[in-house]
């Protein structure tokens, strides 16, 4: 039957992080509950798409026990109606031999006593020997019955059971290729993002697939002056290269996150602490992105999340570097997939 690969396909969808709106400081908590709950549907597709795995699996497994019960009925119903036929000619030869004999006993029975005697007890003979073979006829004709009911039963059972293997295997099927388109789409994506930042990547920027979805990271100083949301003309550059290969894509959602390290923000201006910088920060790059581009506003997402979402230690110069970044993290629409496993 179907192997295991379909668990290794799902795998790649089930961690997708969706956001419908531009958030503020004040609104994290919000969209923080709603990627929690994003969470939860894709653990409940991940479970029920192996739960789907395993009703296969199992429908299988009956489908062919049912095959060796009904080889067997058929086996045995055949034997019986062999066994049928047998007991009908001999009990026929019987029933013509009594009435011979009764033919016999009326023509001698104004004859010899002795021969009538025998005569008759051969008759009554005959006729007990008929009265045994006709009950055992009965037995296998009520044998042969019950046997020919419960065959038609297991074979309607096993019909039903071949119609519900064969939906869930379409259904298996379609998941397996709408994953596999999913999953081409975002490679095609990575290869188009990759292209147009040549030049960028490696110095300040990375291009990455993860969990089913493309990462494209940059650099703090890539993109921003120190405690600044303003955006560098070299950060302008990359990020409307970007936005004209995310303006031919459709059907994926973009979701911009601003990040900081952990060491308080003591500027000056309109900015309150970091978790306000990183939100003016994933703010400055969606407007970017829409400005230089037709891309869909519904399609993005802008969230800031300070300094909570580290990738380094932020105990050395280097790693709090690190962790002073933005992403732009291009996910799948998965709406067809919810639909098909519903």
């Amino acid at each position: 039957m179907k192997n295991i690969f379909y668990k290794m396909l799902v795998l790649c969808i089930v961690n997708t992080l969706i956001f419908t709106s531009c958030v503020s400081s004040k609104k994290f908590k919000e969209l923080q509950s709603k990627r929690d709950i994003t969470e939860v549907e894709n653990n409940k597709l991940k479970d029920e798409n192996r739960q789907l795995s395993t009703m296969v699996s199992e429908l299988s497994q009956k489908n062919s026990a049912m095959q060796l019960q009904i080889e067997a009925l058929k086996a045995d119903t055949n034997s019986l109606g062999k066994n049928y036929r047998i007991a009908s000619k001999n009990y026929n030869n019987l029933n013509s031999s009594y009435e011979d004999l009764l033919s016999k006993y009326n023509d001698l029975s104004s004859g010899n006593q002795a021969e009538t005697k025998k005569i008759l007890t051969e008759l009554q003979k005959a006729q007990q020997d008929l009265m045994r073979r006709e009950n055992a006829l009965s037995k296998l004709e009520k044998e042969y019955a019950d046997k020919k009911l419960t065959l038609d039963k297991m074979s309607q059972q096993l019909t039903q059971a071949q119609s519900e293997l064969t939906e869930k295997e379409k259904a298996y099927n379609d998941l397996r290729k709408e994953v596999a388109a999913k999953d081409s789409i975002m490679n095609s994506l990575k290869n188009s993002v990759s292209n147009a930042l040549t030049g960028f990547e490696n110095n300040g920027l990375t291009v990455t697939r993860k969990n089913g979805q493309v990462y494209v990271s940059m650099d703090e100083k890539l993109l921003f002056a120190s405690g600044s949301f303003a955006i560098n003309p070299k950060g302008q550059e990359a990020l409307i290269k970007l936005a004209k290969v995310l303006e031919n894509n459709k059907d994926i959602k973009i979701l911009v996150e601003g990040h900081t390290d952990n060491v308080p923000y003591n500027g000056a201006g309109n900015v309150n602490d970091n978790w306000d910088l990183s939100v003016k920060r994933a703010t400055s790059i969606v407007r970017v992105l829409s400005i230089n581009s037709k891309i869909n506003p519904q399609q993005i997402t802008a969230a800031g999340r300070g300094e909570f979402m580290p990738i380094s230690s932020n105990e050395t110069s280097e790693g709090r570097a690190k962790n002073r970044r933005s992403e732009i993290i291009l996910q799948p629409n998965l709406e067809k997939l919810y639909d098909l496993v519903k």
